[in-house]
């Protein structure tokens, strides 16, 4: 049971060194739950880091009233932050320390609120939210613990309990909203290492120790049953489903190397799942190198079992076996792209196909004719978004047996505008023109570098120089990015425009690009500004103006 009747400077920093004690101890066991391919690190790792940090910043004198606690406590993270984890935990105190500014002491209510505008402010943090991650459980918890804190301002122990009972509750249920967790048969990484500071916090004020506490967020974190669904997957990562045994395992194995075999696949693959018995470990991933996995699993001990296949070429054959069983649509739509964020656009416009390739680097005659071929379809609009393309998608609509129309865009912006103009409920022709037309109507600007010295009409460009093409000829120069694209749409932007279109390569900074997004929008108030991040090597923005 909770005595107490307030947190104060000192008990809140007893309250997150326990957390902080409570997250290190079980740092491998939170990184070993990351099933996200992603370059940032392990999830344990980087919040334990991040937390290290706010707890030597707490440590640093004595801070007797709670709201300078809490402050250097947000300073502390907000210094260590590291991943996408840290970062997500350092936001959390932020938000919390500006909710309870001005609070000598912090009552069940002052607590309960400052969870709530630390959930608040991790979300804003991040561009895109994802539901079922570190960012849905610190929401409940919040949520939770206002109504809690409203219905007994005085009861601490009540709303601890709401806390604890509720982080569990939503952590278990993570795995229903991202895929990728229900696979690998976890739960969310970064909400299981938020709950272990929680419970640390709790631990305190309950008068527990790290142990007792530790052994009940044991307890409360067993993962969800492992199942491998393919199909569950929605996009295949890594190619192959490779699941062995190992038996025979080496004497001088040490608990510590099960760990570190489990962070060694976790690094090459996602789906990762290990049963450990006596003498015999049974392991599951999905790898882009099998090869490795074996490597690794072999200094161990010996390897039995092996089943490994490529997932990626099952769902391709499932796909192609699917389409031939289907009744062709009337229509279909193919594009060149090349940009992440350009083929990101197309697909959401329901292009069937988008195949990669642009200004550094054409398809060829052939790739375009499989990409035609592929799509199951009497009739296939084909985008090919550059003019050194245009003849060779013409060439791939000859050879193909299906109806194909090659509308002659030159850059994607004229591919995005041709593909929102399609009307299904019109006639193959009538959907072409529309979409020709409305190809035709977007006017574009690029910039990007030279790489060479040059003469071009009256200008001189030296190589390196920041230099505008309109209508594909080189029109304008400057030192930087900022000056060309304004020059840009001074001699694109009409009167009859409204529209402008800032589409950002894949090395210009999106604070950079959104800036200039603004600018614009001060300068031509009528016209609507959409930023978009389009992800073109080599080119620093496509402005496109209709």
């Amino acid at each position: 049971m909770i005595q107490i009747q307030a947190i104060d400077g000192l008990l809140l920093r007893e309250m997150v060194l326990a957390g902080a004690a409570l997250l290190e101890k079980n740092r491998e066991m939170v990184d070993a739950l990351n099933v996200f391919p992603v370059p940032d690190g392990d999830t344990g790792t980087n919040m334990s880091l991040t937390m290290a940090s706010a707890t030597r910043e707490i440590n640093s004198k004595e801070f007797l009233r709670a709201d300078e606690a809490a402050e250097a406590l947000s300073k502390g993270a907000l210094r260590g932050a590291r991943g996408n984890s840290g970062v997500i935990t350092s936001q959390l105190y932020r938000g919390f320390a500006k909710a309870v500014k001005g609070k000598e002491t912090l009552s069940p209510a002052d607590f309960a609120f400052g969870l709530q505008k630390g959930a608040e402010t991790a979300y804003k943090a991040v561009m895109k939210p994802k539901e079922g991650t570190i960012l849905t459980v610190a929401r409940t918890i919040a949520e939770d613990a206002v109504r809690q804190a409203q219905s007994a301002p005085e009861d601490w122990d009540g709303l601890f309990n709401v806390i604890l009972q509720s982080g569990e509750s939503i952590l278990r249920r993570t795995p229903e909203m991202l895929p990728v967790l229900k696979q690998a048969g976890v739960v969310d990484a970064g909400g299981r290492g938020l709950l272990f500071l929680y419970t640390g916090y709790a631990a305190v004020l309950r008068g527990e120790t790290i142990e007792e506490a530790a052994a009940q967020a044991e307890a409360a974190g067993a993962e969800a049953e492992f199942t491998d669904d393919h199909d569950a997957i929605t996009d295949v990562t890594n190619a192959y489903h490779t699941a062995f045994e190992i038996r025979n395992i080496r004497p001088e194995t040490q608990e510590s190397d099960f760990d570190h075999f489990r962070r060694r696949l976790n690094r090459i693959g996602d789906m990762v799942h290990i049963e450990q018995e006596s003498d015999l470990i049974r392991a599951h991933v999905h790898t882009g190198d099998p090869g490795r996995a074996l490597q690794y699993a072999m200094e161990l001990g010996d390897l039995t079992a092996l089943d490994i296949r490529n997932i990626a070429q099952e769902r391709r054959d499932a796909e192609a076996e699917k389409a031939a069983h289907e009744p062709p649509k009337p229509f279909g739509m193919v594009s060149v792209s090349l940009g992440e964020g350009f083929s990101q656009i197309l697909k959401d416009l329901q292009v069937d196909v988008v195949v990669e390739g642009g200004q550094t680097m054409n398809p060829s005659i052939e790739d375009l004719q499989k990409a035609i071929d592929s799509v199951n379809a009497e009739t296939v609009f084909v985008f090919p978004n550059n003019g050194n393309i245009i003849l060779a998608a013409q060439q791939a609509a000859e050879l193909s047996e299906k109806n194909v129309i090659v509308i002659p865009t030159k850059n994607v912006a004229m591919g995005i505008a041709g593909a929102v103009a399609f009307q299904p409920d019109l006639s193959a022709e009538e959907i072409a023109q529309h979409m020709e037309e409305s190809a035709q109507r977007v006017r574009t600007g690029t910039i990007t570098f030279a790489v060479r010295d040059s003469e071009f009409e009256d200008l001189h460009i030296s190589e390196g120089d920041i230099i505008g093409l309109h209508n594909g000829k080189v029109t304008f120069k400057s030192d930087n990015v900022h000056d060309v694209a304004l020059q840009l749409l001074q001699a694109i932007v009409t009167e009859d425009d409204g529209l402008i279109t800032v589409y950002y390569g894949q090395d210009t900074k999106e604070e950079d690009a959104q800036a200039l997004g603004a600018e614009i929008e001060k300068l031509y108030p009528d016209c609507d500004v959409e930023v978009h991040m389009g992800g073109q090597p080599l080119y620093y923005y496509l402005l496109a103006v209709e």
